[in-house]
């Protein structure tokens, strides 16, 4: 029997088989209702076929089908109460996967705006931060400088002016 993993849930695979159990035998739904369900729904509906396939016994059946990249939302649609016991608790976590799937593809764009706005922000702190550090920093050197320009300039006559006494400003 060949089988195909659809989504691994809380420890429980969801999977296609080769098999004559069909995935709605498996979670413990009723075919027919589902298959009502499917066709009532404007997507689902429209992408539904029937097949033939044959079992294991040689015979040709008639399955009704949905496409691979449909499963999973039809999946998530399945009402809870229809589910067999021991199906509801990783059909649940299924679903509360899927929600969190949908927020995050929906709610990413915005996320990731906020995200960046943030980081501007902070980086425009920091350039601004540096620039003011900048200015400082070259108002030290200016002063800087200026005073060693001064006392290179001092001669032994600017010295003997001041009675042999070397006045140096340092504010």
């Amino acid at each position: 029997m060949e089988t195909k993993t659809i989504v691994r849930v809380n420890n429980v695979d969801i999977i296609a088989t080769s098999d004559e159990q069909m995935i709605c035998e498996a979670l413990g739904i009723d075919a027919n209702g589902q298959k009502q369900r499917i066709e009532r729904d404007e997507i689902l509906g429209s992408v539904a076929c029937v097949i033939h396939a044959t079992g294991r016994d040689g015979k040709q059946y008639e399955m009704y089908c949905i496409p691979l990249r449909y499963v999973f939302g039809w999946l998530f649609s399945i009402d809870i109460s229809r589910v067999n016991e021991d199906a509801r608790e990783g059909v649940t976590e299924y679903k509360r996967q899927c929600y969190d799937a949908l927020f995050d593809h929906f709610t990413a764009r915005a996320r990731f705006v906020e995200e960046k706005q943030k980081e501007i922000d902070r980086q425009l702190t920091v350039v601004d931060e540096a620039k003011e550090n900048f200015r400082n920093a070259k108002n030290v050197l200016s002063d800087a400088e200026a005073r060693l320009k001064k006392l290179r300039s001092l001669t032994m006559d600017d010295y003997d002016m001041e009675r042999r006494q070397l006045k140096i400003d340092f504010e």
